[in-house]
């Protein structure tokens, strides 16, 4: 999703860079205005409508994919957020380090926002000028994956502190593919 074009860069007055309005980053310089659009269809009477992942669903991709890294050795924390990056469920598993509900939130933020694994912002975020300020809450590294229904995020889970992001990766996709099957 993310590579090393810039256009959605521009340059304002004083020289630094923003983000265009609509570009497909959720890393915008303001938190809480994202350029992510979220498709909706309309419903009874023209209101727009919106898939979301239920919470029990929620509860169910955090408890598979914590117990996922447990069966492992691992003691993570595993987040999910809503599609706007509200936090759904946190659960942290005993003996999780301090930083592992922040690093897992932060991921499932990330994956949510960019409709991608989070360790794909990794690439861009280097890529960025110094000058462009990235949303203090996403975090570029491996551990958290967007949540779909087709082709349309709806959510997010991430999961942080196991050995390294790829182990943290394994374990969300754990949490993701015990609720895939009911993703309609």
């Amino acid at each position: 999703m993310f590579g090393k074009d810039l256009k959605a860069i521009q340059h304002n007055s004083s020289g630094q860079g923003v983000f265009k309005r609509g570009a497909v980053v959720a890393f915008m310089a303001t938190a809480g205005v994202l350029g992510v659009s979220f498709p909706l269809h309309a419903g009874p009477e023209g209101l727009p409508v919106a898939k979301f992942l239920p919470l029990s669903l929620a509860i169910e991709a955090a408890q598979a994919a914590v117990a996922a890294c447990e069966q492992q050795g691992l003691h993570v924390s595993a987040s999910v957020v809503d599609r706007s990056g509200l936090t759904r469920v946190v659960l942290v598993a005993d003996g999780a380090s301090v930083i592992a509900e922040s690093t897992a939130r932060r991921k499932a933020f990330t994956s949510a926002m960019i409709g991608d694994r989070s360790g794909a912002m990794m690439d861009f975020a280097k890529s960025v000028p110094s000058n462009i300020v990235l949303d203090p809450s996403a975090l570029p590294l491996s551990g958290g994956l967007p949540i779909k229904v087709g082709s349309i995020t709806i959510s997010g889970i991430g999961v942080g502190g196991a050995e390294s992001g790829q182990k943290d990766e394994a374990c969300a996709q754990a949490g993701l593919d015990k609720i895939e099957d009911r993703l309609k």
